[in-house]
């Protein structure tokens, strides 16, 4: 897998931001007449200029994908999104709404300890905690997905089994796998069924809010 993509360019230059530099000795009003006046005769220059430097200078998007990316294509997709979502956690700059029956109790609107933002700004004291939260989910999730051996953690002791010999009628004798002496290991069943499924629904909190991951 090869991927290029850089980021998005702006080439715009506003009309205004050249008669700023032109009228450098005094501060503008963009509704002055002579101002508008300039500004409707910059504006095909300016939008001449973007069409250039676009042409010039475009967005780089390339992706070649090789045959053997898709043998294990979750676990390659989760290589690229655990980083991806660990840094979009750090810089973000807003959180989309997310659902109360997708967090915790503590976590829902009802449980906010302020309804002051939520009567200013439509949001509760909770909103970008639940946020948080469902990225957190999306995060394990992916990263569990790398972790090939996480059910080793619900594994204890020592597996010792043995070959015992058992008569049958048919072939004469078989062999029979039983538990030996030194036999202790146990399997934390309940415990790694629920670490299964914190990692579907992080799963499926990707899929929901998939359209919030902007910045």
């Amino acid at each position: 897998m090869k991927l290029y993509i850089n980021k998005y360019r702006n080439h715009w230059l506003s009309p205004y931001i050249i008669l700023e530099k032109v009228f450098f000795w005094r501060e503008i009003e963009y509704d002055e007449p002579i101002i508008e006046k300039w500004a409707d005769r910059l504006e095909p220059f300016s939008v001449k200029l973007q069409d250039f430097l676009d042409f010039i200078h475009p967005r780089v998007e390339y992706i070649k994908i090789d045959y053997w990316d898709t043998w294990s294509m979750d676990h390659t997709l989760s290589s690229i999104v655990v980083p991806m979502l660990k840094q979009l956690k750090e810089v973000k700059h807003g959180a989309p709404h997310v659902d109360d029956e997708d967090v915790p109790e503590e976590l829902k609107s009802t449980s906010a300890p302020t309804k002051k933002d939520q009567e200013e700004y439509d949001v509760d004291g909770n909103h970008f905690k639940r946020w948080d939260y469902v990225m957190d989910e999306m995060i394990f999730a992916h990263q569990s997905k790398l972790d090939d051996d996480w059910q080793s953690q619900f594994y204890t002791g020592v597996a010792d089994y043995i070959h015992v010999e058992v008569p049958d009628e048919k072939y004469g004798k078989l062999f029979q796998m039983k538990e030996g002496p030194n036999h202790t290991h146990k399997i934390d069943w309940d415990g790694m069924k629920a670490y299964e499924a914190r990692i579907q629904n992080g799963f499926r909190l990707f899929g929901k809010y998939y359209q919030g991951l902007w910045d």
